[in-house]
């Protein structure tokens, strides 16, 4: 019981610290599962529990340090300069086709399910144009988000296979009931960007004359994204997308660890394109400083999570809520499960839910006859809240390359974030993917 109660202090001091900006979230995730891991008396096992989260995350670390370098130096050749000319000239200036252009472009792009590569390749085509236009980030920081958490239910996506092989079920069967949940959600989410693009609308209207260039070409977009020295290659631009595809080929296949092929490609890059010294040093100190933003915090959720895990309190969390479950309930563990995939696939890791916890809230659904299937289907819900959470290391290359703070971006997205989850969620309760309840 004091472990529990422990965890679920730490989380919440955690969570007030970074929302109430009275500390960094780097900070906060080594600072505060330090302190509360020596007051449960774990001090003498704490360095080992560390270095194991961190070990956990390190592939992932050096994997976002590269990619990120990787889709910078894209960035500077130029390799994204046709995507963004076509994007200003069918928007024609108006917020309203931004965002909806930006949540359509982004669905498209996530099919891949891999967040990380859509967030680079998203925010690098889409942020020079907002930043052109006034247009406030944060809207495509949330719309790029929460179309990303729509296509993260997709089989290659993590979410749904660890769902099915928690409780034995087919994957393939398993995404195919969740895809009219999927459209209805996309929908949600065109709609999100309606509002923002009314919003955007009625403020921009409000800024002096010449603060928009409605007219913009996508050259002037561009050059103002340049920092005095023009770094583009046009040259070697089908090499470049070439290397790019073949790149996101390889990812997609599986075939080769992430870590090897964003070093691979980064260092192939960088030598083709600027073959002086000086010019690759430049172009790396250019983006070292996004770069090690986001991978320090990486490092540091690793410290988080091993705390959270070698305590064992992410166990007790999971443990004490099933325990407070009535019999009564027993037949609504589907819409429970549902709701409890909201708040906890925030709190701890999608494998610490998916393989820690559904299996007993299965469990205890199949006593009243809910089928693991369906049981499955409820635990994916709430997938849009967990993008959101501090331990989802690619969160942090979005805000990192949209120049975002996490509490920002967090306080802006919730809301809507939510109102996917429960979009999602009267979807698969109208159609019956899973029962509200199991008589």
């Amino acid at each position: 019981m004091m472990l529990t109660l422990l965890a679920f202090l730490m989380v919440a001091t955690f969570m007030t610290l970074i929302m109430t900006k009275r500390l960094s979230a780097l900070i906060a995730l080594i600072v505060v599962p330090t302190i509360f891991a020596l007051i449960a008396g774990f001090g003498a096992g704490l360095g080992d529990m560390m270095l194991e989260g961190v070990r956990d995350l390190a592939p992932t670390g050096v994997m976002l340090l590269f990619a990120i370098l990787y889709f910078g130096l894209m960035i500077d050749v130029g390799l994204f300069d046709p995507l963004v000319k076509t994007i200003v000239r069918i928007v024609h200036g108006d917020p309203m086709r931004i965002c909806i252009g930006t949540a359509v472009m982004t669905l498209i792009v996530a099919l891949d399910g891999d967040g990380t590569t859509t967030y680079m390749i998203t925010v690098s085509a889409l942020l020079p144009l907002y930043r052109h236009m006034k247009m406030d980030v944060r809207i495509m920081a949330c719309l790029i988000m929460m179309s990303v958490a729509v296509m993260n239910v997709v089989p290659w996506g993590g979410p749904t296979t660890r769902a099915a092989l928690a409780l034995g079920v087919d994957p393939r069967e398993l995404f195919v009931s969740l895809i009219p949940a999927m459209i209805t959600t996309s929908i949600w989410v065109l709609f999100v960007a309606w509002i923002f693009g009314r919003r955007e609308r009625k403020r921009l209207a409000l800024l002096p004359a010449d603060a928009v260039d409605e007219d913009a070409t996508g050259e002037e977009v561009i050059r103002e994204q340049m920092d005095g020295e023009d770094h583009r290659r046009p040259g070697l631009f089908w090499f470049n997308l070439a290397l790019t595809l073949g790149l996101l080929g390889l990812l997609i296949g599986g075939s080769i660890p992430l870590v090897i092929l964003f070093m691979g490609a980064f260092a192939i890059a960088a030598a083709v394109n600027y073959p002086n010294l000086q010019q690759q040093k430049d172009r790396i100190a250019a983006h070292a400083g996004n770069a090690m933003a986001t991978v320090s915090l990486v490092f540091a959720a690793g410290i988080f999570t091993g705390i959270l895990s070698g305590t064992k309190m992410v166990d007790a969390m999971a443990s004490s809520v099933i325990a407070v479950i009535p019999d009564a309930l027993g037949p609504y563990m589907a819409p429970i499960t549902a709701l409890l995939s909201m708040p906890f696939t925030f709190l701890i890791s999608n494998d610490a839910f998916y393989f820690g916890m559904l299996p007993i809230l299965a469990g205890t659904g199949a006593e009243y006859g809910v089928t693991p299937m369906e049981m499955a289907r409820a635990s994916l819900v709430g997938q849009q809240i967990h993008l959101l959470s501090p331990l989802v290391a690619s969160t942090y290359l979005l805000v990192g390359m949209s120049g975002l703070e996490l509490a920002d971006h967090q306080k802006y997205i919730f809301r809507w974030a939510l109102g996917a989850c429960f979009v999602f969620m009267a979807t698969c309760l109208l159609l019956g993917v899973f029962p509200l309840y199991a008589g």
